[in-house]
């Protein structure tokens, strides 16, 4: 599905979900189309701009255009609501790999099968993240930055906070931030 270079109706939407990743694949894939909004913000952040940029920039015969579903929205209801507010604005969403084109029938409803699936695989993967971390829990994994004192300093730092000593004294002393002087007060572990 390809639409002429010079069609001037038509948004584009790149998104890469962290600083460290690139987006020329996405660039490349749209280079023949129109205005190119893109940034580098992981989808379950609220704060995309350009997304809403692209978004209020469309306008009813435009076609916004994205390489994947997963670039466009954060979960299947914000995939709902983007589509909604596409449908009302009269824009068309074409998504290149995935092969949609919400302007037929069969791409409508792909795109919405499309949308659940990759909703029901990113709750997946989040339960298994979190069954992860439990079973690591379990077996004694520690999470977290590494301990930069030793348990004895901990008690130490415990009975001198016990007979009066400043948490700012304890900072320098041990060369800690503040936090950490009150994680260390405050860990049982001990």
């Amino acid at each position: 599905m390809s639409y002429p270079s010079t069609f001037s109706g038509q948004g584009q939407y790149a998104r890469v979900s962290s600083i460290g990743q690139s987006l020329s694949v996405q660039r490349s894939k749209l280079k023949d189309c129109g205005k190119l909004f893109e940034e580098k913000s992981s989808g379950l952040d609220g704060n995309r701009q350009q997304l809403r940029e692209c978004l209020d920039y469309v306008r009813e015969g435009d076609v916004l255009i994205v390489t994947r579903l997963d670039r466009l929205a954060r979960s299947t209801l914000h995939l709902c609501q983007i589509a909604e507010l596409l449908q009302k604005k009269g824009v068309t969403l074409v998504v290149r790999d995935q092969q949609i084109d919400t302007d037929t029938s069969s791409g409508r409803l792909l795109f919405n099968m499309l949308g659940a699936i990759g909703q029901f695989e990113t709750e997946i993967r989040a339960e298994r993240q979190a069954e992860g971390i439990l079973k690591a829990r379990e077996n004694g994994v520690r999470f977290g930055r590494k301990r930069t004192i030793t348990d004895k300093q901990v008690q130490e730092v415990k009975d001198k906070r016990a007979h009066g000593v400043l948490i700012k004294d304890l900072m320098k002393e041990y060369n800690l931030s503040k936090p950490s002087i009150y994680r260390y007060l405050a860990d049982q572990a001990t």
